[in-house]
């Protein structure tokens, strides 16, 4: 199934894995948030413009 054995070079390998999914969860929070706010931003605006 998975070949997870990285040898020598695992002190290398294993904290940038670490680090990548630290990064790439940051990432999808951080636009899931902006989203919202940006959401919340456009629905106010929409509220508070006269017909």
């Amino acid at each position: 199934m998975l070949h997870l054995e990285a040898g020598k070079y695992a002190p290398y390998l294993w904290p940038a894995y670490g680090l990548t999914v630290l990064v790439l969860g940051w990432l999808v929070a951080d636009s899931l948030a902006r989203a919202r706010r940006w959401r919340r931003a456009a629905e106010g605006a929409k509220r508070e413009t006269p017909k």
